[in-house]
């Protein structure tokens, strides 16, 4: 447990006077183990103290285990296809234990099985597996499950620069401060080191860089592709929305020469990986693959040649321009070590997009200046009983605006929380069950999704219990003849997907995981059936508002507004 400094009137109190002080003062202790050194100070114009629980500017202080250990840092830096993550890899492998932190469930998947294969046992924990195996003493995880309480020999954190996410760059700063580990293995962009060694200046561990180049060359091309006609075996195009995919398919599969694999982000993990499976398999008739920025990371691909049918995307507010490290990441997947083309090229469908192609593969990504951070669930908790007339949204939102922080960091993009915060704030739960609903693996911009959320948390606050029979009805589901029946089957996916993670932490509340798993894996082969023989087919049913979707759907399959 980490130690707290507090003060009261200039003199410290230990973790344990802390809990005297809480049951003098009529406070519950918190009920989690504490990640973060509060500092309390007594106000004179009140006898209550307060605590400074906004003052987030020593974040390395939060990580006691971490703090114990003089660790060797080793930075692992260069582009796509440069062995940087294999050499990681390999020292992960030989290591007595260990852990692997991905920023994608397939990446785990991907470590778990190269390192058990290797006869290392490896577990697999995400937010929605747990595949234990027997004497494992190596771990692969999604980055959120990185457990900053264990001691590992060796631990790896792939795609570092993601401690620059607005929304996710908080878990890779937990990891990167918070992983007790003999030897810490860094994976990514070098636009991230000057942040890490100003970030582990005040750590006392020892930081070596290594820096990788391409294994092969990426030969940026001087012509756009111009016709369809001109698409090859091995090509990947680029485009940045579900329907331009399926129109691209559409156009390339009609002239009778390929036929296309597709891979964008809302399609379920287990799909994308068969996707990708299909399109590298040399003897399968998928040889072409149309894709979103979802392979920029997760995905082995054999890939010719990456070619972009624009160079801009809608990123949830505005329509913009692809940055540097976007076109990198996207661009750096064609070609592969080993592969049957080991050279990569990379063109666009307009010319007029190629000035910025060849533009940014000559540029260095802008470097990085802060890493995310996020208030955890003690510092809420003990901030909710300083404030007891506010609902966790106000408290999240002033906890969020008062915010003290050093120069280094910045506070997640909480937005999405919020939402979740807004619809379940009037519910009866606790603090600990609405926190736990916030952070849930929920898309709120999808109707059917942030319904499913909605009803287990009003189900879980009726009744304590939320039996997945109650809101679906296993047997209906269907392979989908539209588009938009594949996007109603996407959002059931995240629906299902959504009661397992919340059944590895409510255990007894959600007591149908089994159902919900083999549901969400009949999803999964639904969509593949479409995707493999069906492909695209031009809805001819009027469009229907959001709303009459939704209902249409909740009627279909027995989404029940309670």
């Amino acid at each position: 447990m980490a130690s707290l400094v507090l003060r009261l009137r200039h003199k410290k109190i230990s973790y344990l006077g802390l809990s005297h002080l809480l049951k003098a003062e009529k406070l519950e202790p918190c009920e989690v183990k504490l990640e973060c050194n509060v500092l309390r100070h007594y106000s004179s114009d009140n006898r209550r103290a307060k605590i400074d629980l906004t003052d987030l500017t020593c974040p390395h202080s939060w990580y006691p285990n971490a703090r114990r250990k003089q660790r060797k840092v080793f930075v692992h830096v260069g582009p796509t296809n440069s062995g940087k993550t294999y050499h990681a890899l390999k020292r992960l492998e030989s290591s007595s234990s260990g852990i692997y932190c991905g920023p994608l469930r397939l990446l785990a998947w991907e470590v778990a099985k190269r390192l058990n294969n290797a006869q290392v046992p490896c577990d697999l924990i995400t937010g929605q597996e747990r595949e234990e195996v027997d004497d494992a003493r190596h771990k692969a995880v999604t980055v959120e499950m990185a457990d900053v309480n264990s001691d590992y020999s060796c631990a790896v954190v792939d795609e570092i620069q993601m401690v620059g996410c607005k929304t996710r760059g908080f878990s890779f700063t937990r990891a990167l401060l918070g992983i007790s580990a003999d030897e810490l293995h860094l994976c990514g962009d070098p636009a991230a080191v000057p942040l890490i060694e100003e970030i582990l200046k005040v750590t006392g561990d020892d930081i070596k860089v290594q820096y990788y180049e391409r294994l092969l060359p990426l030969i940026p091309l001087k012509r756009p592709l111009g016709s369809f006609l001109n698409i090859k075996t091995g090509d990947c195009i680029v485009t940045f929305s579900r329907r331009e995919i399926y129109r691209l398919k559409k156009k390339i599969e009609s002239a009778g020469k390929h036929l296309c694999s597709v891979v964008y982000g809302s399609l379920p993990p287990e799909t994308r990986t068969r996707q990708a499976t299909m399109f590298n398999d040399a003897s399968s008739e998928f040889d072409v693959l149309v894709a979103s920025d979802a392979i920029g990371m997760g995905l082995n691909l054999n890939i010719s040649r990456i070619i972009f049918s624009t160079m801009k995307k809608f990123d949830g507010v505005e329509m913009r321009s692809l940055t540097v490290p976007e076109i990198k990441q996207i661009a750096g997947r064609a070609g592969r070590y080993g592969s049957n083309y080991p050279v990569g090229e990379v063109t666009c469908l307009s010319a007029n997009d190629l000035p910025l192609l060849h533009s940014s593969l000559e540029s260095p990504s802008p470097v990085l200046e802060r890493a995310g951070l996020f208030p955890t669930f003690d510092l809420m908790y003990m901030y909710s009983r300083l404030h007891p007339e506010k609902g966790f949204y106000q408290i999240l939102e002033h906890f969020v605006e008062n915010a003290k922080l050093s120069p280094n960091y910045f506070i997640a993009d909480c937005e999405e929380i919020l939402k979740v915060a807004a619809v379940i704030d009037e519910m009866p739960l606790s603090l600990n069950d609405k926190y736990l609903f916030c952070i849930s693996p929920v898309d709120m911009n999808d109707e059917i999704s942030s319904q499913g959320l909605t009803q287990f948390a009003e189900n879980y606050a009726r009744k304590g219990v939320v039996r997945l029979k109650e809101i679906f009805t296993p047997g209906t589901l269907q392979v989908p003849k539209t588009q938009h029946a594949l996007q109603e089957l996407e959002s059931i996916h995240k629906v299902l997907d959504l009661y397992v993670w919340l059944s590895f932490r409510l255990e007894d509340s959600f007591p149908d995981h089994e159902l919900a798993a083999s549901q969400k894996s009949l999803c999964s082969l639904l969509i593949e059936e479409f995707l493999e023989r069906l492909g695209w087919q031009k809805p001819t049913a009027k469009r229907l508002s959001p709303w009459k979707i939704s209902t249409s759907l909740l009627s279909k399959h027995n989404f029940q507004h309670l």
